[in-house]
């Protein structure tokens, strides 16, 4: 029988490979359109994402869907977005080597199965992991990268949006219309949403 993400999050549901398991609340999985053209990948869920089991949903996921909106006309619920782990590391610490390399099976599942034309990297653990890369974000981001059959645009956390002020806002929204381009170049109907005035 051939896997599905929903096969997949059930599997992710029970998961014991690295000790975050010991204590997450839910499993933060992804969310939104299974066959869409367009991912966003972040690092690990927060407090309020391990509360409801969905990446994104506080003050970073909003930012992340009112950007979406502005610089690409979308919603959230015609693109998909994972993080890199599956559970919150405890007191919202960076994941360590171990846990992305247990959670990096579902990752690369997540990417096959939804066969993204553009692969969007949220902060540098996401960058650098796709990638292969030890670069940091500001060197990583402000340019796109062949990505298997995608494209791959990395660009800030909107966490350091939230932190930074005007220069990281400005950079995230520069790298959502460079995948905005990608998409039009890939032929994707998604490119042909219009941006929130």
């Amino acid at each position: 029988m051939p896997l599905t993400l929903a096969a997949l999050a059930d599997d992710a549901a029970g998961c014991t490979r690295c000790p975050l398991a010991e204590t997450r609340t839910n499993v933060v999985f992804g969310t939104g359109d299974p066959v869409t053209d367009l991912m966003f990948i972040g690092e690990g869920p927060g407090a309020q994402e391990d509360e409801q089991g969905l990446p994104f949903v506080g003050r970073s996921g909003q930012l992340l869907d009112r950007l979406v909106l502005e610089e690409l006309g979308l919603t959230r619920d015609r693109v998909y977005i994972a993080n890199v782990v599956k559970c919150r590391p405890p007191n919202n610490r960076d994941p360590v080597p171990d846990e992305i390399a247990a959670c990096r099976p579902y990752l690369e599942s997540q990417l096959e199965l939804i066969a993204p034309k553009v692969v969007v990297t949220l902060g540098k653990f996401a960058g650098q992991l796709l990638l292969a890369s030890k670069e940091g974000i500001t060197r990583l981001r402000g340019r796109s990268y062949p990505y298997g059959g995608a494209v791959l645009v990395p660009t800030v956390h909107p966490a350091y949006v939230l932190r930074g002020g005007a220069e990281p806002m400005a950079q995230m929204r520069a790298d959502l219309v460079r995948a905005r381009l990608a998409l039009r170049d890939a032929g994707s109907p998604l490119a042909e949403a219009v941006p929130a005035s």
